[in-house]
């Protein structure tokens, strides 16, 4: 069955401090005691350890949104320290520790593994075709315990929704640097105070707002044109659109129990800190 489109954006809202916390201190550093050498080697070896020992062209395909060369500073490098295999369980690992740990009790609710369970039928109903990092991470078991099953099905989600997003993107000329910039300018941000592009060359960053302002997307201060904020919300609903499959396995009553049973979790895991 087909859900609102509404419905399928608030499902994104809601997985998204959940599968983040991946990216924050505590598996950081299970990484960095296994010989990492920095935040962005754990992240890479985590992230990508479901596509196997690709190189770092294939990564950077698959990521979309990193600046040339960013990858290869840390794959292969990361392989000579950590295998794939092993990543995926450092990963798991440190990512159920940190969500337990900001969700206090919730982790232990009967209803959490009632909710870890919806989150993974529809996690693992999506097809997978043309969807290269949610088809590696739906050829990894799939973990037991509650808490870890939640974050498995938070992730699955996320990426599936990505590599949904990234055709939007290709299909709409917006390469990775890119859509950087018109996120920061959605948030009401320059693109050079933007965490994930200012530590790029001035210059770099100020063809790649050029090449925006010639299409018509950014206007002279930098800032979204009518044109450019119609284009990001035309992607951000197309995004929203392709993400719907995974949900069609649910019912409408299964898609509100879900939604209803992860406000809280989101909530704390999104108001606590490691």
């Amino acid at each position: 069955m087909s859900h609102p489109q509404a419905k399928v954006h608030r499902m994104f809202e809601l997985l998204e401090p959940i599968a983040t916390v991946t990216y924050s201190a505590v598996p950081n550093e299970a990484f960095l005691a296994l010989g990492m050498r920095n935040y962005w080697d754990g992240y890479f070896a985590g992230r990508a350890a479901p596509l196997g020992l690709a190189p770092a062209e294939v990564v950077h395909a698959v990521f979309y949104n990193f600046a040339d060369g960013e990858v290869a500073r840390h794959i292969p490098w990361v392989w000579g320290k950590i295998t794939p295999q092993e990543a995926i369980a450092v990963r798991e690992r440190g990512s159920a520790t940190a969500l337990r740990h900001r969700i206090g009790e919730l982790a232990d609710s009967p209803d959490l593994v009632r909710i870890a369970d919806l989150a993974i039928r529809a996690a693992v109903s999506a097809p997978t075709e043309g969807r290269a990092l949610y088809a590696g991470l739906r050829a990894l078991d799939v973990p037991e315990e509650p808490v870890a099953r939640l974050w498995h099905a938070a992730t699955l989600l996320r990426e599936h929704r990505g590599d949904g997003h990234n055709a939007v993107l290709l299909a709409h000329g917006i390469g990775g640097t890119d859509a950087h910039v018109l996120l920061a300018l959605s948030l009401g941000m320059r693109a050079e105070e933007f965490g994930r592009i200012h530590h790029l060359p001035k210059a770099q960053l100020a063809a790649v707002v050029d090449g925006l302002r010639g299409r018509g997307l950014v206007d002279e201060a930098g800032g979204f044109t009518d044109a450019g904020r119609e284009t990001k919300q035309r992607i951000e609903a197309l995004t929203d659109e392709l993400a719907a499959p995974a949900y069609d396995v649910l019912s409408a009553d299964e898609l509100e129990e879900l939604i209803a049973g992860l406000e809280p979790i989101a909530a704390a895991a999104q108001a606590a800190d490691d």
